[in-house]
Parts: structure tokens; C-alpha cells; sequence
């Protein structure tokens, strides 16, 4: 081995390294750029499995990476923010999605007399330009181009590289004979792929690497055919290593994924082979990075036309792989909501950020439901005095507090994650809103106490006092309400109807007070009643408060 093949050997790893960073670069520039927009991508997920196929396409192309989108659909379905007939749909858009890369990849086989319009021409100017973005400005969204740029130019220029070190092979005997060898034999082809992807930990690189072979002209038909299958069944690692220690259905969402490309890949095998066979001269075809593209592209969106009437059955054939076992059963049977949010807060969607801060507020949003609840129990037990609703409030109020704990815990990580600045200040009211929605649950706890001393002392409030008490619940009850609907909904006109309850409860706060200031006076109360009555009053008014708060952090956002 001389110099100049060693030279050579470190200018490919080199290359190799450059374009693996500059896809890693490209894509979280993406996923930043795209952030606001993951709100409405997961709005959109419902029973219509074609718009979850182009969902899933369109996620892919955004993040750039069919590894992603499953991992993520794993923790959304180990989630329970989708089921698996949607997964499904998303899993077949996210095969296509991840064609877009390869698209990039075979500009680069422009030909000479077109130079000035190779990527690689302008790789050099685009590492400047986005290196001048991010030292130069200070807007956030200047960085992320910036980063956006830096990562296409190394992108194109590691390809580059990686062939200029490559070319002064290409003629060698070895490397007619490996693919021929590969080409011949579908299954080595489709291990090679896959032995590929599982290195890279990429589909989209694996395949990029194939193009740039192809660049030098020793890549056969059937190799690269072949080879291609691989690339997309290694993909499906990614995910399958994710859903371990996950739910049944996290498992099975990964399963149908491994299904789904392993179906194809039969298909295709079958029907390749026969081709090849029966063309000989076919066979011996030299592929371009275009034509990879091409097949690449067409098959994914063949596969899913073929599939995509079965779906159905690839997710029942997927319960059939995955049993559930009997302790998983009764594991279910006893969540209660602590655990339900604890199997909800997956680390798996950390692969992309603004998915992550939107699942952290959908878990907030159910935080504020059972909260909810609990202070309805606890208004009804001031009235009722119901012993049963004062126990099942405290019992709640513990589950509330763990929540809370987790939330914060999760969002730590979150945190930690490449943001956005408007990410970064959802994240930021978010820790507030948890803070918030823990302390009205508190206020609840607060009247299950006031309700149970009223209980063992046998104290009654006048009937007007009564009246008044449930005038004024009502109303915080609203407000309290909508501030969560504000959360769910971003609308504005909720935020606003927040404020006006907030100021009428202040309004009969102060009358209220007064009124049985005026009661006690002419002996119409018991003192001590009066004691509560008045205990009430403030937490009532506190909890209107912090449902104030809540929708104010929600108009912060806007």
C-alpha cells in the first residue's frame, strides 16, 4: 500500500465524515425551521389513513430522516397520542419522505459542461455565507439558515470528496467483480444494505454512499437494486431497538414497520429477480446516482400502493407477532394517571424538539383536566359534605402532585434539546403553567379540608350563604376551565373570556366578603362557619387567579 492510498483511504473517511455531519447539520436546521409547524403536521393526525401517509411523507422530508419519524411514531403509539391504524399510514409516508435525500445527492452528477450548476460549485460559498450567518447576526432564525447552509455545502462537499478519493479505483477488477457477486445474489445484496445502514444508522446515507459508487460507474442494476431493499429494511433497526421495554403497542408499531419493508422487499426481490434473469444484458447495466433516485423513489411509492390496502391486516399480523402478556394486562387494568403520564412522556420523541414541547403540552392539557375534576369534587363537597368525594380528592391531589413532578423532570430534558426562541418560551411558561395547575390543585385540597371540618363539626351555612358560595364556584369553575381550553386551543377569544372571569370574581369576592361580614353582624351565621366561609372565599378567588395566569401564558405565546 503506498502514500497516495493511504492519502487516498483518509480523504474517503474524511468525506464520508463531512457529508454524515452535513446531513445531521441540514436536518436540525430543518426540524428548527419547521418547529412552529409540528403543531398543525400533529393536529392533522385522524381515522383518514391517506392523510396519514402524507403526514408521514411530509414529516420525513422536513427532518429529513425515516429513522425519526418512526422512532417518534413508536413513542407517540406507546404514547397513546395516536393508535396504530394512523401509525401505519405514517410509517408508509415516512418510506417515501426519506427518498428526498437521494434527490439531493445525484445533483451532483451534473455533468461537466454543466459545473456551474453542480451543488459542489457552490458548496464553498454556501459553508461562507451560513458560517457569516451564524457568527455575524444575532436572530435566531439567521442561525438556523446558517446552519441549514453550512450543512448542504459539507454535504456536497464530503460527497466530493468521497469520490475524488474513490475515482482512481474505479476501474479496478475487485470492484466489477463485488458487484457483480452482489448482483447475482439478491440476498447478499439486501444483507450488504443493510449491514450499511445499521453502520451509518441511516437509510438516506447508506443510499448516499451507493450514489456516490455509482458516480464511478461499477455499480450493476441488480447490485444497486438489491443493495437499496437493504438500505431500507436496516432502517427499520432504529425503531425496533426503540420500542424495546416500550408497551405492546409501541412494539407493534415497530414490528408493522419491519413488516411493511420486508413485504416490499419480497415483492420487489421477486419480481427483480425474474427480470434479471430473464435479461441477461440487463444484468450488466452501470447505474447513475439519478437512476438510483429514480428506482429508489418508485419503489417506496410502489410499495405503498401495493400495501396500503392491507394495512389493516399488516397491523393485525403485527398483534398476532407481539402477544400481550398476562402481567402487561393487569398492569394496564391498575394505570392509574400517574403511570398513564409517566408512559406518555417518551423520551423517544426527543428525536425531534418541537414534538417533544408539544407532547409535554398535551400532557399538561391532561394534567389540567384531572385537576379539574378534583376541584369540581371539591366545590360538590363544600355543598354535600360527601366524605367519599373528600377522600377521593385527597387521593387525586397526590396523583396531581406526582404529575407535576414529572412534568418538570421531562421538561428539564427538554430543555436541554436545541430550541427555537419561541420553543424555548413555550418550555418556559410551560414550567409556570405545571406550577399553576399544581397549586390550583392545592386550593382543591384546601376546600376538601374546609368541607370535611365542616363535616366533623356539623356547621351549616345560611341558605343565601349557600347561594353565594355557589355563585361565585360556578363562575371560577369557568375560568379555570377555559384557561385549560386557552392551552388546548390557542384561541384567543378563550383567553380573553379567562380575563372577564377573572375580574368578576374579584367583583364578588370583595361583595361576598362584605355580605357576610354583614350576616355575622346581625348573628344570621355561626362565627365559626363564618371562619370557613371566608377560607373559601380566598381559595376560590386564588384559584381564579391562577387560571388568570395560565391564559395569560398562552397570550405570551401569540
Amino acid at each position: 500500500m503506498t502514500i497516495s492510498d493511504v492519502s487516498n483511504i483518509f480523504g474517503f473517511i474524511g468525506g464520508l465524515g463531512m457529508f454524515l455531519y452535513g446531513m445531521h447539520q441540514m436536518a436540525d436546521g430543518m426540524q428548527q425551521t419547521a418547529g412552529g409547524k409540528m403543531k398543525q403536521l400533529l393536529g392533522m393526525l385522524t381515522s383518514n389513513r391517506l392523510m396519514s401517509v402524507i403526514l408521514g411523507t411530509a414529516i420525513t422530508i422536513i427532518i429529513q430522516s425515516s429513522g425519526a419519524t418512526t422512532v417518534m411514531v413508536v413513542g407517540f403509539v406507546g404514547a397513546g397520542v395516536m393508535n396504530l391504524s394512523q401509525a401505519i399510514g405514517i410509517i408508509m409516508g415516512a418510506n417515501i419522505g426519506t427518498t428526498i435525500t437521494g434527490w439531493v445527492v445525484s445533483l451532483s452528477q451534473l455533468g461537466s459542461a454543466m459545473a456551474v450548476l453542480k451543488p459542489v460549485f457552490y458548496a464553498p460559498l454556501m459553508i461562507g455565507v451560513g458560517a457569516l450567518l451564524i457568527l455575524f447576526l444575532k436572530k435566531q432564525k439567521d442561525h438556523i439558515a446558517g446552519q441549514i447552509l453550512v450543512g448542504l455545502g459539507l454535504l456536497f462537499l464530503g460527497l466530493e470528496m468521497m469520490s475524488s478519493a474513490f475515482s482512481g479505483y474505479a476501474d479496478a477488477p475487485v470492484f466489477g467483480r463485488a458487484f457483480a457477486l452482489l448482483g447475482g445474489n439478491p440476498f447478499l445484496g439486501i444483507l450488504i444494505g443493510i449491514l450499511v445502514t445499521l453502520l451509518l444508522q441511516s437509510s438516506s446515507a447508506s443510499v448516499g454512499v451507493l450514489q456516490m459508487l455509482a458516480l464511478s460507474g461499477v455499480v450493476t442494476a441488480p447490485a444497486a437494486v438489491y443493495i437499496c431493499l437493504g438500505d431500507n429494511i436496516g432502517a427499520c433497526s432504529t425503531a425496533m431497538l426503540s420500542a424495546m421495554g416500550g408497551s405492546r403497542d409501541a412494539k407493534r408499531a415497530a414490528v408493522m414497520n419491519l413488516l411493511f419493508n420486508l413485504i416490499g422487499a419480497a415483492i420487489c426481490v421477486a419480481v427483480a429477480f425474474i427480470f434479471f434473469t430473464m435479461n441477461p444484458q440487463a444484468a450488466q447495466w452501470r447505474v447513475a446516482a439519478v437512476q438510483i433516485s429514480i428506482f429508489h423513489t418508485t419503489y417506496n411509492i410502489l410499495k405503498t400502493v401495493v400495501q396500503y390496502p392491507f394495512a389493516d391486516q399488516i397491523v393485525k399480523l403485527s398483534g398476532l407477532l407481539v402477544k400481550e402478556k398476562p402481567q402487561e394486562k393487569e398492569e394496564e387494568q391498575e394505570d392509574d394517571e400517574e403511570a398513564v403520564t409517566l408512559k406518555h412522556l417518551d423520551e423517544r420523541i426527543f428525536r425531534s424538539p418541537a414534538f417533544a414541547v408539544e407532547t409535554a403540552s398535551l400532557e399538561i392539557q391532561h394534567m389540567g383536566q384531572i385537576t379539574m375534576k378534583n376541584l369540581r369534587h371539591s366545590i360538590d363537597a363544600i355543598v354535600t359534605g360527601n366524605l367519599d368525594e373528600i377522600e377521593e380528592v385527597y387521593h387525586v391531589e397526590k396523583t396531581i402532585d406526582k404529575m407535576a413532578q414529572l412534568l418538570t423532570e421531562y421538561m428539564i430534558k427538554i430543555e436541554n434539546l436545541t430550541l427555537t426562541e419561541h420553543q424555548k418560551l413555550v418550555v418556559n411558561n410551560l414550567f409556570y403553567s405545571v406550577s399553576d395547575i399544581e397549586r390550583v390543585g392545592d386550593h382543591a385540597e384546601n376546600l376538601a379540608e374546609l368541607a370535611k371540618y365542616m363535616v366533623e363539626h356539623e356547621l351549616d351555612f345560611s341558605e343565601t350563604g349557600e347561594e353565594d358560595l355557589e355563585e361565585i364556584s360556578k363562575v371560577v369553575f369557568k375560568s379555570f376551565e377555559y384557561a385549560i381550553e386557552a392551552r388546548k386551543t390557542g384561541n384567543m377569544d378563550t383567553v380573553r373570556k379567562v380575563s372577564q372571569y377573572e375580574d368578576d370574581v374579584d367583583s364578588m369576592e370583595e361583595e361576598l366578603r362584605e355580605k357576610h361580614i354583614e350576616r355575622l353582624s346581625r348573628g344570621e351565621c355561626v362565627p365559626s362557619a363564618g371562619i370557613v366561609f371566608l377560607d373559601i372565599l380566598t381559595n376560590l378567588e386564588r384559584i381564579s387567579d391562577h387560571a388568570y395566569n395560565l391564559a395569560g401564558y398562552v397570550k405570551n405565546e401569540m
